[in-house]
């Protein structure tokens, strides 16, 4: 195996700066004793290597190795035999350790180091294993340090395994560019995607670098590609990359279980998060994370409408300010993440405005109203559509749903609800709309659950839900809705494909008003208010995983009626 360009060093067990005194007459007899070896002069014993024979004497290889030491002070046979059999070590590595056994000198280079380093771990001279070792560490560069970690890994040497592996996950951008880098077997390549240290700015890198490999060999790597693919996130490419680079690739062409993975980085790229994976959520590393965003919202007794819009990093738990909407202090509002920008409707009174955070700039700008004023109703993103479902104004619960398309920013009515309703839980899942409850007058509520078929255009009644509460929120994650809120202290699931319900968590206390969604793989609960009326800051995270539910640090402020949702955005990093 070769690690490159290496260079040569030369290895001497001498210290330097010593008088010649001692150390001359050492050397002298060393060299002396290395002469009698080279010509059979007093050895006791002869070394075997291949069809290759060294006379050599037991003392000297007993002084320098702890394999032979270990051997000729035994009662093991070799110890009385005038004749050792060595394997796996070839007669110009042989000549190369007891050249350094008797007079400790050796030249490594980058054609020997490899060998020489094995011969010395299986006989135990330390001493030159650590001087190869040595010397591959300062030879680490781009061109080898895929080699010379696959090398150490095997014998454990972990500062060198580490060494490599910095360079390889810091700067794979340069590693992947060598030929060394084709070398990989699949499963190196496996473990290296799926490694959480890889630090890469774009994802378009990864592709590049899988495609790559692919094409070096197409006949024995072909097979590889969808695993491979898989462990790329293909929905945050570039669109324009994705269509020049990946969709016209021959290999990924004539490879149909690469297809719904293309189908998936399609939908992401039109529908914005309402497609949720692990292939969806950014790498670390890119600096690039979801974020969930709180916007406005009543204060801890309901007295002020709060304007304030903020975001928190779920990793570092850091709340930062974003912009707060252009005099905008209306609660009971609907807001949902769509495309990676927050849309934000309606509110108390009866408003119709709608407005949208541009999450890149961090700047709300107004888009075209709604066609009916309302509040205490709710939106979700569906097939790249917005929906704005149900709600009050002032009057009675409305049947009403509107679907805004982007392209135009024109908001049109699509069919009506079946029950009007307004404080509902509405979520989007497996390409159909779900309103779940909410109240159908000031006395009463529903425990109805409606289905929304945009193909169709047709509403349908699923299981109803084992409640019947107002004040709910709802949020989907991986094919599943999961409901908290109408001062309950339950948290619920709904599979829609088994269009059955079940109870998955238990909450510290009852709440309702509070904040739902989705980020980083968990789903999160922020603020609502308690049985009592009040305001809370608390947050609370739900693993569908393992089904635990935790508090977190708290929020900035108690807040109730807020929009809470999940982008994804730059992380900033500190000064």
């Amino acid at each position: 195996m070769g690690f490159g360009n290496l260079g040569e060093t030369h290895v001497d067990q001498r210290k330097e700066g010593e008088l010649c005194s001692g150390s001359c007459h050492a050397e002298q007899v060393l060299q002396i004793l290395n002469s009698y070896r080279q010509s059979g002069t007093f050895t006791d014993v002869v070394l075997q290597v291949g069809g290759s024979e060294f006379p050599c004497h037991r003392a000297t290889l007993s002084a320098s190795s702890l394999y032979f030491r270990t051997m000729f002070h035994s009662q093991l046979l070799e110890s009385r035999q005038s004749l050792v059999v060595l394997r796996d070590i070839s007669a110009t590595t042989m000549e190369n350790l007891l050249n350094f056994m008797y007079e400790g000198k050796v030249d490594i280079h980058e054609e020997n180091v490899e060998s020489v380093f094995r011969a010395a771990d299986l006989l135990g001279v330390s001493v030159l294993s650590k001087a190869c070792v040595r010397f591959l560490e300062k030879q680490v560069d781009h061109s080898n340090c895929l080699g010379i970690m696959n090398f150490a890994s095997s014998y454990f040497i972990r500062p060198l395994t580490e060494k490599c592996q910095k360079l390889v996950f810091e700067d794979f951008v340069k590693v992947y560019k060598h030929e060394e880098f084709l070398t990989l077997s699949k499963e190196q390549m496996v473990e290296l995607l799926s490694s959480e240290e890889l630090l890469v700015e774009r994802e378009e890198v990864l592709v590049e670098a899988v495609l790559k490999w692919v094409h070096h060999d197409p006949s024995g790597r072909k097979a590889a590609l969808r695993d491979l693919l898989e462990l790329v996130h293909l929905p945050l490419v570039d669109p324009a990359f994705f269509l020049s680079t990946v969709e016209t690739d021959v290999l990924v062409q004539d490879c149909k279980d690469c297809r719904p993975l293309l189908l998936e980085a399609r939908k992401y790229q039109v529908f914005g998060n309402e497609e949720n994976s692990a292939t969806t959520r950014p790498r670390r590393s890119m600096g690039r994370v979801e974020m969930i965003v709180v916007i406005g919202g009543c204060d801890k007794n309901s007295y002020a409408k709060l304007s304030f819009t903020e975001k928190l990093n779920t990793h570092t738990k850091e709340w930062l300010p974003s912009a707060s909407i252009p005099g905008y202090s209306k609660s009971e509002f609907a807001a949902c993440a769509f495309q990676n920008d927050i849309y934000l409707s309606g509110g108390q009174l009866n408003s119709s405005d709608v407005w949208r955070h541009i999450s890149q700039l961090d700047t709300w700008v107004r888009v075209a109203p709604l066609n009916k004023g309302r509040w205490r109703h709710k939106m979700a993103a569906l097939r790249g559509k917005l929906y704005a479902v149900g709600g009050f104004n002032g009057m009675e619960r409305l049947l009403s749903v509107e679907s805004y398309s982007p392209f135009d920013n024109h908001w049109q009515p699509v069919a009506p609800l079946l029950l009007p309703v307004s404080s509902a839980a509405v979520a989007a899942c497996g390409g159909k709309l779900y309103v779940i409850g909410g109240a159908v007058s000031e006395d009463a509520n529903t425990a109805q659950v409606q289905c929304y078929d945009p193909v169709e255009d047709k509403w349908s009644y699923m299981a109803p839900c084992p409640f019947t509460q107002r004040c709910i929120n709802a949020a989907a994650f991986h094919d599943t809705i999961y409901v908290v809120g109408g001062l309950m202290d339950k948290m619920y699931s709904f599979s829609p494909q088994k269009n059955t319900w079940s109870e998955v968590g238990v909450l510290p206390s009852p709440i309702e008003s509070c904040g739902l969604t989705a980020c980083d793989g968990k789903i999160y609960i922020l603020g609502g208010r308690n049985e009592y009326g009040i305001g809370t800051d608390r947050i609370y995270v739900f693993d569908p995983k393992t089904s635990a539910l935790e508090e977190e640090p708290p929020m900035t402020r108690c807040v109730s009626y807020h929009g809470c949702v999940t982008v994804v955005q730059r992380q900033t990093p500190k000064p």
